[in-house]
């Protein structure tokens, strides 16, 4: 055999993925034994509120991650997905009587059908063009609920308060825990998907896209159907976080749920984790989410300001000196171990 069949065969043999240090696995365990038994380790519920968001900024920020991180797309109005979301399971419940779990998986379909709808066109477009689209059909959705009566236009809509069946309305009045559990199942579900999302061929095609598109298209890639596709998967993630948060709060705000400032806190969390990696998006929302919850509690009102200018502040560190996000430093650890063992 040739030399180089020998090097192509060893190419072949070698592994894509490799297998994480036993260290790696050892923290992942733990961590996942953390997050399960947490409520009972924490049980201020304060700390089950926290926990709460933390998780559901998570499971936003990896649908941001998706479309970004993945294949290069810069949307500044995933808002959008957030609030049909959440309008979606809250007027199914008001107006039809429909539990919330149908409601949310009406809302998946509405978000996917309203990313076909915008990507189709929009997706075309390169860099601030396509983000600049995006935010500005942002605004033009929080006007339309701001003044489409059937769903309470600016005044919002109030879920009305039921104590019997709590799993069937996704009411639970006495404990924040069967929301935290339930929002935790939605983000490892999530993450799941992304995982396989990353090590399919669809996924090894989207970060072509990401890298080099006119690469990628000479190399047979269908760019729009690809671009599109990836759009309508980070919308219905987004879509079931915010069909949790609305059962949550049981209070729907236009202004809040379309928010442009939910969009930027989402890219933020994903860009100073690390965007394009699986756990950058988690890491990104456990520093910020409590990084804002207590700022708001050390600095009373003026809390949100500082928060916003901490942000900033770290987003301008990250991108100083690791542009590729705080998880890129272990990652790069990692790879010198594997280098130097």
């Amino acid at each position: 055999m040739s030399d180089g069949a020998r090097m192509l065969e060893a190419a072949k043999a070698e592994h894509l993925w490799p297998r994480p240090p036993l260290w790696a696995m050892a923290l992942g365990v733990a961590a996942a034994g953390l997050l399960l038994g947490y409520p009972f380790i924490f049980t201020a519920p304060f700390a089950h509120h926290l926990m709460f968001l933390i998780l559901l900024y998570a499971l936003m920020a990896q649908s941001w991650n998706v479309v970004a991180g993945f294949s290069g797309q810069i949307s500044l109005g995933h808002a959008i997905f957030f609030g049909i979301g959440a309008y979606s399971a809250t007027v199914l419940f008001v107006k039809f009587g429909l539990t919330p779990w149908i409601g949310s998986l009406v809302g998946m379909l509405v978000s996917a059908l309203a990313a076909i709808t915008i990507g189709v066109p929009t997706l075309r477009l390169r860099g601030h063009y396509f983000a600049i689209a995006t935010l500005l059909i942002g605004f033009s959705v929080q006007i339309v609920f701001q003044r489409w009566e059937w769903v309470g236009a600016a005044s919002g809509l109030y879920v009305p308060i039921e104590r019997t069946s709590p799993w069937f309305y996704l009411q639970f009045h006495n404990s924040k825990v069967p929301y935290y559990y339930l929002v935790l199942a939605a983000a490892a579900l999530g993450y799941l998907l992304v995982w396989k999302l990353r090590r399919s061929r669809f996924g090894f095609r989207l970060q072509a896209l990401r890298d080099d598109s006119e690469a990628a298209a000479s190399l047979g890639i269908a760019i729009a159907r690809h671009k599109v596709l990836a759009f309508v998967i980070s919308a219905a993630m987004m879509s079931v976080a915010g069909s949790i948060y609305g059962q949550y709060v049981l209070v729907m705000d236009p202004e809040r749920l379309f928010s442009i400032e939910l969009s930027i806190i989402v890219l933020l969390m994903t860009v100073l984790g690390g965007s394009g990696t699986l756990w950058g998006p988690a890491v990104g929302a456990a520093i910020l989410i409590p990084l804002s919850e207590y700022s708001r509690i050390w600095f009373g009102g003026t809390g949100r300001t500082v928060d916003l200018i901490i942000y900033g502040i770290l987003i301008l560190l990250v991108c100083m000196w690791r542009p590729s996000g705080i998880l890129s430093l272990f990652a790069e650890r990692i790879r010198r171990r594997r280098v130097h063992s």
